[in-house]
């Protein structure tokens, strides 16, 4: 069951950074690299999937899966760069 779990993690992540790769709109900005972000997709899905299975046990297959979307929506949101120029400080 494990394994069935980390394969639909992992799948989960991959379709999470493929559909934030074609459809986000350029007014949330821009992915700083295609590559990395299709890797940190499936990583993240399954981090988040073995995660919440170390803290909830077997028997929670839904749980499993919608905590590794959640983590890899998460974590791919870190590797978006702001639209538009960058912005200068005060004090710079």
């Amino acid at each position: 069951m494990i394994l069935w779990e980390a394969l639909g993690s992992v799948l989960i992540g991959l379709a999470v950074s493929l559909g934030a790769l074609r459809w986000l709109p350029a007014r949330f900005g821009r992915f700083r690299s295609r590559t990395l972000t299709l890797g940190t997709g499936p990583v993240a899905g399954l981090f988040g999937g073995l995660l919440a299975r170390s803290v909830l046990g077997p028997g929670h297959a839904l749980a499993t899966l919608t905590a590794s979307l959640v983590v890899a929506v998460v974590l791919l949101s870190l590797l978006l760069r702001p639209a538009g120029p960058p912005r200068r400080s005060a004090t710079a």
